[in-house]
């Protein structure tokens, strides 16, 4: 299994881990032991762990980001895992420096498709561009190392 495809897995986990914990309140422990269970990889379940830590610490501050991005839209409005998957999409913009930031949206869009509604991708694309876009305008996008890659996609050639 490629760590792309391992990563996105265990962004999958951190969404159930947050909509359980969010939804129950149960012991966050006890969820993500029980969520992660699968996850053999070290690295892996250190990643999903600190995710899940660091999107419930700065929760508020994640929810201030997102609510100035939808006008005239109160923020219970907004789906469940929507709202949780634009979280862990700002988390990684804001806190992960080592991961690019297309790498960060692209993986929350294409969990969106599996777990949300038909437009949640859209809607989740569009809020995350106009933070990204903010962060760089106002010198927060702070990234290093492997973070700093811009994924550029080549055109194909009409020459055969």
């Amino acid at each position: 299994m490629t760590q792309k495809f391992k990563r996105r897995l265990v962004r999958e986990r951190v969404l159930q881990i947050l909509y359980a914990y969010t939804m129950n309140k149960d012991s966050l422990d006890n969820l993500m032991n029980g969520i992660l269970s699968d996850v053999s990889d070290n690295v892996d379940k250190e990643f999903a762990h600190d995710l899940v830590n660091r999107v419930l610490i700065h929760r508020d501050e994640l929810d201030k980001m997102i609510k100035t991005r939808v006008d005239n839209w109160e923020l219970n409005r907004i789906a469940l895992i929507d709202k949780i998957l634009l979280q862990i999409g700002i988390c990684e913009l804001t806190y992960f420096p080592d991961i690019p930031p297309k790498v960060s949206i692209n993986e929350v869009i294409e969990i969106a498709k599996i777990y949300s509604t038909a437009g949640s991708g859209k809607f989740i694309n569009g809020i995350l561009d106009a933070i990204l876009s903010e962060l760089k305008e106002s010198g927060n996008l702070n990234k290093t190392g492997r973070g700093l890659l811009e994924e550029t996609f080549a055109k194909p050639s009409s020459k055969k």
